[in-house]
C-alpha cells in the first residue's frame, strides 16, 4: 500500500497531523526573534587596556603590540585591528562566522594572562561587542529646570537609579551616560601659600588619603559580650575636610582651609548633549554582540515603562533613537507583502480554475507550508528578517505548483471515469515522481550554499534555508493533504474505500445480542456520565465542522457569483491568447533560423545594458534619520564645538519635516575606539525626520550650512543597522608615521578634488597640541630633586589627583586635589609652577626643564601587526567598482616608496570576495540542476536544451534591473541563483510532455505543437502565481524596501522574460537538436493515442468540473 493510498483512506489522521503541525508552527512563530537582516557583523571581541597619561606611541609599544602578538595565534581570527591613543589601547579582534565565542573569549583571556605588561598599566578587560557600533537605543532625560545644579542632580539620578536597572536586562552589554554635570569634591590649593609653608601637592593628597579612612580592628571579648572594633574617621562634612590638619611646625598648626578651598563642584566637562537644542542627559544602551536587537529593545522599553512611573514629576524621558522600530516596521512590511502576494496568487488560481473550492484546496498549500516552515526556522535558530521572510514571499508562488500538478492529474483520471478515491490515489501516484524531481531541481540551487563564504554566505543562508523548508513542506502537502481533500470534495457521492474481507466479516456479525435490563441501565448511566466528554470531543467538533462547511459553501457561492463574470472574461481572453500563441509557434517552427537570430540580437542588446548598471555590495537603506559629524581643529574647546552644533541644529529647528534633533559634543556616551571621534573638538548631530522621503532634501540644507562654517570638516551618514566598512577605503601600511602622514595627506588632497568622493576621512590625523617638558637632570641633581617627584607634582597641580572618596549617602564622590586655575590656565603659568615647595626659595619649572610646544599623533592604527593610515570615503554617485578602480589609479600616481604598501579595501574588497563566491555558487547550481534533469530524463541532450532557459532568465533580470534603475548587488546575485532553479521548471514541463507524446508515436513537430498548446496554460498559471506573489515585494515603498525589492525585481523580470521566450525558443531548439528515435509505448489509460492527449490538454480547464 502506497503512502498516498494510506492518507486518502485515513483522512482523520491526516487532518490531525496537519493541525498538530500548524499548532506547533504557530508556537514556533511566536518564539522567533525579529531582526532586519541575518547577523552580518563579524563576531568581535575588544581588548581594552587603560594607562593614564601614556602617549599613543608608548601605548602602541608597551600594550598594543604585545597583545596583538599574543592573541594573534588564537584559532578562527579573521583580522586584528589595534587603536593606540593617549591613555588607552583597544585591540579589536574579528573572528570568522561560526566561531564559538565562549571558547574564543576563554582562549583570548588565557593569552592575556601570560602577557607581562608594565606595572602601572590596568588589567586588560574583554568587551563582548564592538564598541564602534551605534547603541540600539538612545534615551534623553531632561527637566524644565535650567539651573546648572539641576543637570548635576539629573546626572546623579540617572547614574544611580536608571543605569543600574537597565544594565541588569539580559542582552544589554552596557549603558553609557552622557551630558549633564558630575559631582566632584574639589580641593583647590594656592601653590604660593602651600610653598611658603613647605607643603607639596603630594603631601596634601597623602594626608587626605591617610585621614579619610574607616578600618576594622577586629573583635574584643568582655566577659560574655563580643565587640567589633572599628576606627571611624571618614569625613562626614566638607567643613570637617577643610579643618583637616595638613602640617604642624614651629608650634603652628596648618589646616587645609588655610591653603585651599574645599568646593562641592563639578568635574570638568568632556561632553555636552542636547535634545532640540536644550541640555539633557543621554543614556545610550549597547547590546551584547550576539543579542537580538528587537528582543533587547522590547525588554528595555518594558523596563522604561516601569521606571517612568517612578520618575520625579520634573523629569521626562525622550526616545531619541530606537533601532528596533525600523526593524519591526521593515519586517511587518515583508509580512504584509507576503500576505498580499498569497492573495494575488489565489486570485490567479481562481481565474484559471473557476472553482472556489478547488482554489481553496490548492491554496491551502500556502499557509500550511509556511506555518510548517516556522517550525523548522525555530529549530534552526533562524530569525524573522527581510531575507528569511523574503524567502517565504518568494516561495508563495512556488508552493502551489506541486498542488496544481497533483490536482490537475486527479481531474484527468476523473474524466476517464475513475472513482473519486481511485482518481485521488492513482492521479497522485502517477505524478509523485515528477513532482519530487521538480522540487529537487528547484532545491538543487541551494546546495552550493556551503561554498559561499563571507558576507554573501551570511546574507544568503537564512533565505536559502527558508525556501528549502517551505518547498519541502509544500511537497509533503501536495502528496498527502491535497489528494485527501480532493477525495472528499464530492460529499454527495459518499465514496469510501472498501475492503471486501472486512465487509464480509462485519456482515457475519450483524446479529445483535439482546441487552438485559441491567445492561440497559448501565448504558444509560454511562452515557449520562460520559455526556460532558461526548459534548467536548464529539458533538461540539461535529457542530463546528458542520458550521465551517456551511460557511465555506456559502462563501463559495458568493465568491463564485461575484467573480464569475471576471472568470468568464479572463477565460475568453486567455483562449484568444492561447490561439495566438499556437499560430506564433507555428510560424517560429517554420522560421527557426530567424527566431534564433532574433534571440541572439536580443541577447546582445540586453548585454550592452550591463555596463550601465551600477554595482554595490548591498543597497543603502533610506531611513528617517541621519547623523552629521563635525570635526574642528585640534585644541578647540568643547564650548566652541557645542556652539557650532547649536548653530547647526537651529538651522533645522523650525523645519516641519524634522521630528527632533540630538547633539553630542565630546565623548559622551560613545564607546568607540577611534580617537578621531569623541574629543572636545568633535561633535555629532542626529536628525530624526517624520518621513524618509525628505532625507536627501534635509541633508542638502545641513550640507549648505556646514559649508559656511570655517575650519570644520563634516561627514554625513545614516545610522548603521549592521556592520560594513565604508564604501571605499585605501589602506597605506608602513612603520614610518611621518611618511604615512605625508602620503595619506597627498592622497586625501587628490581625492578631494574629485566630486565623486565625499565625506573623506584620514585616520592618521595630527594630535592635540602639547607642551613637552624635558628635565635638566644635572640641574635637578644639584638641587636634590627627582624627575619623578616633579612629574607627580605636575600631574596633581594641572590635571588633579583623586586623593580619596567622599561618602554621600549610598554613593561615593571623588575628592580631587588640584592647583587653583590661575596657576594652570596658560602655557606661561605652567612654566611658573613651583617645583621645590619644601625649600626656602621657590623654584619655577622653567628653571629645571626645557618646555617646548609640539604636536604628536592623535592615534596609531595597526592592522594585522602593521601600522596603517586609513583613508575612507563615501560616494556621491556612480559605481563602487569603478570608483575603486579610480582610487587604485590615484594610488599608482603617488609613486609610493618601497617601504609603504597600499591596497583598496572597504566594501569594495568585501564585494569582490562575495561576488566571486556567488559566481562560483551559480556555476555549481547550474551544474546540479543539469545533473538532476539528466537523471530525470535519462538524457544528456534534453537537459542541455532546457538550460537555455537560464540565460534567457538572466537577460530578463538585467533588463528589469536597467528599467527600474536597480543596482547589481549581493542581493541581486542571490536572486539570479534562486531563479536558476525556478525558471527551468517551465522548460522541464514542456520537454517532458513532448517526449511523452513522441513515445506514443506522435510525429516530432506535431508533438511539439500539441505539447506546447497543452502546457501553455499550466506554464502561464505557475509563472503568474510566482510573479504576482513577488509583486508586493518589488513595488512596495515601505521601510527596508531597498533590501527586498532587488531580489523580487530580479526574479520577477527574469521569470517573465524567460517564460515568454521559453514558450518559443525551447520548442525551436528541441526541433533543431533532438534527433532521437523514440520507442512507441502503450498506455492503459490513453489507448486512443493522439486524441487522448488532446483530452488531457483540456484537463486543466476542467479541474473545476471533474
Amino acid at each position: 500500500m502506497s503512502i498516498v493510498s494510506t492518507v486518502v483512506k485515513r483522512p482523520v489522521t491526516v487532518a490531525m497531523f496537519t493541525l498538530a503541525v500548524m499548532l506547533f508552527g504557530m508556537v514556533g512563530f511566536s518564539r522567533l526573534s525579529v531582526a532586519l537582516l541575518p547577523d552580518l557583523s563579524y563576531p568581535t571581541l575588544t581588548v581594552r587596556t587603560d594607562n593614564a597619561g601614556a602617549a599613543p606611541a608608548e601605548i602602541e609599544q608597551l600594550i598594543s603590540k604585545p597583545i596583538e602578538e599574543s592573541v594573534g595565534v588564537v584559532k578562527g581570527i579573521r583580522k586584528v585591528h589595534s587603536i593606540s591613543k593617549a591613555g588607552q589601547s583597544d585591540v579589536v579582534i574579528e573572528f570568522e562566522w561560526g566561531v564559538a565565542m565562549n571558547f574564543a573569549t576563554q582562549n583570548v583571556r588565557e593569552k592575556l594572562d601570560i602577557i607581562a605588561l608594565p606595572k602601572d598599566v590596568n588589567k586588560p578587560i574583554i568587551l563582548r561587542f564592538n564598541p564602534a557600533l551605534d547603541p540600539i537605543i538612545r534615551l534623553g532625560l531632561s527637566t524644565e529646570n535650567k539651573h546648572p545644579r539641576a543637570l548635576k542632580k539629573i546626572r546623579t539620578f540617572a547614574e544611580q537609579e536608571i543605569k543600574r536597572q537597565l544594565e541588569t536586562i539580559s542582552g544589554v552589554a552596557a549603558v553609557q551616560l552622557g551630558g549633564g554635570l558630575q559631582q566632584e569634591i574639589q580641593v583647590v590649593f594656592d601653590q604660593e601659600k602651600a610653598a611658603r609653608r613647605g607643603i607639596t601637592a603630594q603631601s596634601i593628597v597623602a594626608r587626605i588619603q591617610s585621614e579619610n579612612i574607616n578600618m576594622s580592628a577586629g573583635r574584643v571579648y568582655d566577659g560574655q559580650q563580643e565587640y567589633l572594633v572599628r576606627t571611624v574617621n571618614q569625613f562626614v562634612s566638607l567643613e570637617q575636610l577643610g579643618n583637616m590638619i595638613v602640617k604642624q611646625a614651629d608650634g603652628k598648626t596648618i589646616y587645609l582651609k588655610d591653603i585651599a578651598q574645599v568646593i562641592d563642584g563639578e568635574k570638568e566637562r568632556t561632553d555636552i548633549t542636547r535634545i532640540n537644542n536644550n541640555e539633557a542627559i543621554e543614556l545610550a544602551i549597547y547590546k551584547e554582540g550576539d543579542a537580538n536587537t528587537v528582543t533587547v529593545a522590547k525588554a528595555v522599553n518594558k523596563k522604561l515603562a516601569e521606571l517612568e512611573k517612578t520618575l520625579p514629576e520634573a523629569l521626562t524621558f525622550t526616545v531619541i533613537y530606537d533601532q528596533s522600530e525600523f526593524i519591526v516596521n521593515a519586517v511587518d512590511e515583508v509580512k504584509s507583502a507576503a500576505i498580499i502576494g498569497g492573495l494575488l496568487a489565489m486570485l490567479i488560481l481562481y481565474l484559471f480554475l473557476g472553482n472556489f473550492f478547488n482554489t481553496i484546496i490548492i491554496s491551502l498549500a500556502i499557509p500550511i507550508s509556511i506555518i510548517a516552515t516556522f517550525n523548522l526556522m525555530f529549530a534552526n535558530d533562524i530569525s524573522l528578517n527581510i531575507m528569511s521572510l523574503g524567502g517565504i514571499a518568494l516561495a508563495v508562488g512556488l508552493l502551489v505548483d506541486n498542488a496544481i500538478v497533483v490536482l490537475e492529474n486527479i481531474a484527468r483520471y476523473r474524466e476517464k471515469g475513475a472513482s473519486i478515491i481511485e482518481a485521488a490515489i492513482k492521479g497522485t501516484d502517477e505524478v509523485s515522481g515528477a513532482v519530487i524531481a521538480s522540487t529537487l531541481t528547484t532545491l538543487a540551487v541551494f546546495f552550493p550554499l556551503a561554498f559561499v563564504t563571507g558576507f554573501a554566505g551570511q546574507l544568503f543562508s537564512d533565505q536559502a534555508m527558508t525556501v528549502t523548508f517551505a518547498l519541502l513542506a509544500s511537497l509533503i502537502v501536495a502528496l498527502t493533504l491535497i489528494p485527501m481533500l480532493a477525495s472528499r470534495q464530492f460529499s454527495q457521492n459518499k465514496e469510501m474505500p472498501t475492503n471486501d474481507n472486512n465487509d464480509d466479516s462485519l456482515e457475519k456479525q450483524t446479529d445483535k445480542v439482546p441487552l438485559t435490563r441491567r445492561k440497559k441501565v448501565v448504558n444509560i448511566v454511562v452515557h449520562i456520565l460520559a455526556f460532558p466528554l461526548l459534548l467536548v470531543f464529539n458533538y461540539l467538533p461535529l457542530l463546528l465542522t458542520k458550521t465551517l462547511l456551511l460557511i465555506t459553501n456559502l462563501i463559495t457561492k458568493v465568491v463564485s457569483f461575484i467573480f464569475k463574470p471576471a472568470h468568464k472574461a479572463f477565460s475568453y481572453y486567455f483562449e484568444k491568447l492561447a490561439s495566438a500563441y499556437s499560430r506564433l509557434l507555428k510560424v517560429a517552427l517554420q522560421n527557426r533560423a530567424i527566431l534564433v537570430a532574433l534571440s541572439l540580437v536580443f541577447a546582445l542588446a540586453v548585454s550592452s545594458l550591463l555596463p550601465k548598471i551600477a554595482v554595490e555590495l548591498v543597497p543603502e537603506v533610506a531611513k528617517s534619520e541621519f547623523t552629521i559629524e563635525l570635526t574642528l581643529p585640534q585644541g578647540t574647546p568643547i564650548d566652541v564645538t557645542d556652539q557650532r552644533l547649536k548653530d547647526l541644529a537651529a538651522t533645522i529647528a523650525e523645519d516641519k519635516r524634522v521630528k527632533h534633533s540630538y547633539s553630542l559634543a565630546g565623548s559622551g556616551s560613545l564607546m568607540m575606539s577611534s580617537a578621531s571621534k569623541g574629543g572636545e573638538n568633535w561633535g555629532q548631530l542626529l536628525v530624526a525626520l517624520y518621513s524618509s522621503d525628505d532625507l536627501e532634501s534635509v541633508k542638502a540644507v545641513v550640507r549648505a550650512k556646514v559649508a559656511q562654517m570655517a575650519d570644520v570638516t563634516a561627514e554625513i551618514a545614516q545610522t548603521e543597522m549592521f556592520t560594513t566598512e565604508r564604501p571605499l577605503q585605501i589602506i597605506l601600511s608602513g612603520y614610518d608615521l611621518v611618511a604615512l602622514k605625508k602620503y595619506s595627506d597627498q592622497l586625501m588632497q587628490t581625492m578631494s578634488m574629485d566630486n565623486q568622493f565625499i565625506d573623506l576621512n584620514n585616520s592618521l590625523r595630527a594630535g592635540q597640541p602639547e607642551l613637552k617638558i624635558s628635565f635638566d637632570n644635572e640641574r635637578l641633581a644639584s638641587l636634590g630633586l627627582k624627575a619623578s617627584d616633579i612629574a607627580d607634582q605636575l600631574v596633581t597641580k594641572i590635571a588633579g589627583s583623586v586623593a580619596s572618596k567622599y561618602n554621600l549617602q549610598d554613593r561615593q564622590v571623588d575628592i580631587l586635589v588640584r592647583a587653583d586655575e590661575n596657576a594652570r590656565n596658560s602655557a606661561q603659568a605652567i612654566r611658573q609652577l613651583t617645583v621645590n615647595s619644601q625649600q626656602a626659595k621657590s623654584l619655577p619649572l622653567a628653571a629645571v626643564a626645557d618646555i617646548t610646544e609640539s604636536i604628536g599623533p592623535n592615534e596609531i592604527n595597526r592592522i594585522d601587526q602593521s601600522r596603517v593610515a586609513i583613508i575612507s570615503a563615501s560616494l556621491a554617485y556612480g559605481d563602487l567598482s569603478a570608483a575603486a578602480a579610480k582610487a587604485e589609479n590615484l594610488v599608482k600616481e603617488l609613486y609610493l616608496p618601497f617601504n609603504i604598501k597600499a591596497r583598496v579595501a572597504g566594501q569594495n574588497e568585501e564585494m569582490e570576495s562575495s561576488f566571486s563566491s556567488l559566481m562560483m555558487a551559480l556555476a555549481l547550481a547550474v551544474f546540479l540542476v543539469y545533473l538532476v534533469m539528466a537523471s530525470q530524463f535519462e538524457s544528456l541532450l534534453n537537459p542541455f536544451i532546457i538550460l537555455f532557459s537560464i540565460p534567457l532568465a538572466v537577460l530578463g533580470s538585467v533588463l528589469g534591473l536597467y528599467v527600474t534603475g536597480t543596482n547589481i548587488s549581493v542581493i541581486v546575485l542571490i536572486g539570479i541563483i534562486m531563479l536558476t532553479g525556478i525558471v527551468v521548471n517551465n522548460a522541464i514541463v514542456l520537454v517532458d510532455r513532448i517526449n511523452q507524446l513522441r513515445h506514443q508515436g506522435v510525429d516530432k513537430l506535431a508533438a511539439i505543437m500539441e505539447a506546447s498548446r497543452s502546457r501553455f496554460r499550466p506554464i502561464i498559471m505557475t509563472s503568474l502565481t510566482t510573479i504576482l506573489g513577488l509583486a508586493p515585494l518589488a513595488f512596495s515603498s515601505g521601510e527596508g524596501s531597498e533590501l527586498r525589492a532587488p531580489l523580487a525585481i530580479t526574479v520577477m523580470s527574469g521569470l517573465l522574460v524567460a517564460t515568454m521566450l521559453t514558450l518559443l525558443l525551447i520548442p525551436v531548439l528541441y526541433s533543431l537538436f533532438d534527433r532521437k528515435t523514440y520507442i512507441v509505448e502503450s498506455d492503459e489509460l490513453d489507448n486512443d493515442g493522439f486524441e487522448s492527449q488532446q483530452a488531457n490538454s483540456a484537463s486543466s480547464n476542467n479541474v473545476a468540473e471533474a
